[in-house]
């Protein structure tokens, strides 16, 4: 059997403020929320073709995964959102209007090649890099 994998379906951030980082992530990171399942705490994002699920460290699914995420738990390095316009002074601002620390802008190697990209954390500590196009 031969497959091909497409690119990232989901991501899962444990999470401590469902409706805080739900915020964050529709606010500074303009994700819309596509499916809630409160029984088990869950809030979907859409992130363009993937999702980022947020479960919450005391619902049930959450509390599998053990210690809630700090500095002492991490439960990833960081996850990467391709973006398109990568138009530095326009979403530095946006970010900086959210409250969100921007980092410096540097070229780095991603699923499409080189191109520019900038780290940033949610209001738990999770690293996301934001990753324009390619260059030319």
């Amino acid at each position: 059997m031969a497959f091909s994998v497409k690119g990232i379906d989901h991501v899962v951030l444990r999470v401590v403020d469902v409706e805080g980082m739900s915020q964050f992530y529709q606010d500074a990171l303009l994700c819309a929320v596509e499916r809630r399942a409160d029984d088990l705490g869950l809030v979907q994002l859409r992130a363009g073709r993937s999702l980022i699920d947020l479960v919450d460290v005391a619902g049930e699914l959450g509390r599998m995964g053990g210690v809630a995420p700090g500095t002492e738990a991490r439960n990833m390095d960081h996850f990467c959102l391709r973006i398109d316009p990568f138009d530095e002074p326009a979403l530095r601002a946006h970010l900086l209007a959210h409250g969100v620390e921007v980092g410096d802008v540097k070229s780095r190697y991603g699923a499409e090649g080189v191109g520019p990209s900038l780290y940033i954390e949610d209001p738990e500590g999770n690293v996301v890099e934001l990753k324009g196009p390619p260059n030319s």
